[in-house]
């Protein structure tokens, strides 16, 4: 019993605070959540571009090459069906001792492109450490090179190393003054798309039109509306004096 009156004045104290937050907002300007939009945005791009982690990737590049009396259209095509076939694990699993990864994490990291108009494969790997992208990219490039070169006798295409993969100096991932940029852009439409989806201060919903009355069904007409009381003491004077109404 001896706590009651105390929680009693540590309820009237919160809602004090309550309405008085409350009435803090109600003063605030209509415009105020695109600036909180924005600040927001910038503070969230900011920080997922200083605590994401870095990605390098590093990229080696193979060539196939045509025969004795092979075309060079043949060795365009052998190249896409490389490109295929090179994140399959025939191909990572001779890579995998090279590089120091499970055939699954290769999969991951390594990307593979080709070229429509060149017998060019690139096979690109990602990594959070510079010199891991460049080790795993050549094991995977060298790697799909010996598995390609047992078949070049029945396929006249022959694939070879054209372009070793280096450590990259600057990581691929977003850097943190774009995170923010595209964080305060972000928010800065958020806040422009609140603005419009608010309602106005003092703006009321439009009251709805009140039907007129339908005519009975013995085709009767609706009654006339009352005459206004203000009208009453004129027509009575009418009445009582005839000749002084005119």
């Amino acid at each position: 019993m001896s706590d009651s009156p105390r929680a009693r004045e540590r309820l009237v104290r919160v809602r004090e605070r309550l309405v008085h937050a409350r009435d803090r907002l109600t003063r605030l300007p209509r415009w105020w959540p695109l600036p909180a939009c924005t600040l927001l945005g910038a503070l969230a791009g900011g920080g997922y571009g200083v605590l994401h982690t870095p990605e390098y990737t590093a990229t080696s590049y193979v060539i196939a090459v045509p025969q004795e009396r092979t075309d060079p259209t043949t060795a365009l095509g052998f190249a896409q069906a490389y490109g295929r076939v090179a994140t399959q694990l025939a191909v990572l699993g001779d890579a995998q001792v090279e590089a120091g990864l499970s055939p699954a994490r290769l999969r991951e990291s390594v990307r593979v492109a080709t070229s429509p108009d060149a017998p060019m494969i690139a096979v690109t790997a990602s990594s959070a450490r510079p010199a891991e992208a460049a080790t795993t990219a050549n094991a995977v490039a060298r790697a799909l090179t010996v598995s390609a070169n047992h078949t070049k006798k029945s396929t006249q295409v022959k694939l070879l190393p054209f372009s070793r993969a280096l450590p990259p100096s600057a990581p691929s991932s977003v850097s943190a003054p774009v995170s923010a940029l595209v964080g305060t852009s972000a928010g800065g439409l958020l806040g422009g798309l609140v603005l419009l989806v608010r309602p106005r201060r003092g703006e009321r919903a439009p009251a709805a039109a009140v039907p007129a009355p339908a005519p009975e069904a013995g085709g009767e007409a609706a009654p006339k509306a009352p005459r206004d009381a203000a009208d009453e003491p004129v027509a009575v004077c009418a009445r009582r004096f005839p000749g002084g109404a005119r």
